[in-house]
């Protein structure tokens, strides 16, 4: 309960900030569209589904090798790199190893049962310390 109330309550956060502040003015317009362009992007999708999620910049930096050394491995594995903050994803929306690159929603119960039941993951690689509660439930179940 704690933790679903301080979720909702970076929401609000990042939504009050975002006329002020351009990372959260990001935050809150990178998720705008991010279920409807993930229903895009895996729609029909054959591919075994590979997720590797990242919180920051920094942290896409110290799990870039494992991606790289996935995709020379397994290149018939769709790739699906996301990010929590703005720093990682503007700065590697582009990047070409992986298929897909996006935000990854808030952690709330819907927003993980959608997201999992959209990207279906095969493989999930969470790169530090960032663990997701909602997302963990819905890829356990």
């Amino acid at each position: 309960m704690v933790y679903d109330c301080s979720i909702f309550f970076l929401q609000v956060a990042f939504r009050l900030a975002a006329p002020f502040h351009r990372k959260a003015r990001a935050w809150v317009l990178g998720r705008q569209d991010l279920f409807q362009t993930l229903e895009h992007q895996f729609s029909g999708n054959t591919q075994p589904v590979a997720w590797f999620h990242c919180a920051s910049l920094g942290e896409f930096e110290q799990g870039r090798p494992v991606l790289e050394a996935f995709r020379r491995e397994f290149p018939h594995y769709k790739i699906l790199l996301t990010f929590f903050s703005p720093s990682g994803y503007e700065q590697r929306r582009s990047y070409t190893e992986a298929d897909v690159v996006s935000y990854l929603p808030a952690d709330t119960p819907t927003n993980a049962r959608r997201f999992v039941s959209l990207v279906k993951p095969n493989l999930v690689v969470w790169v530090k310390y960032e663990f997701w509660f909602h997302h963990l439930c819905e890829l356990h179940e």
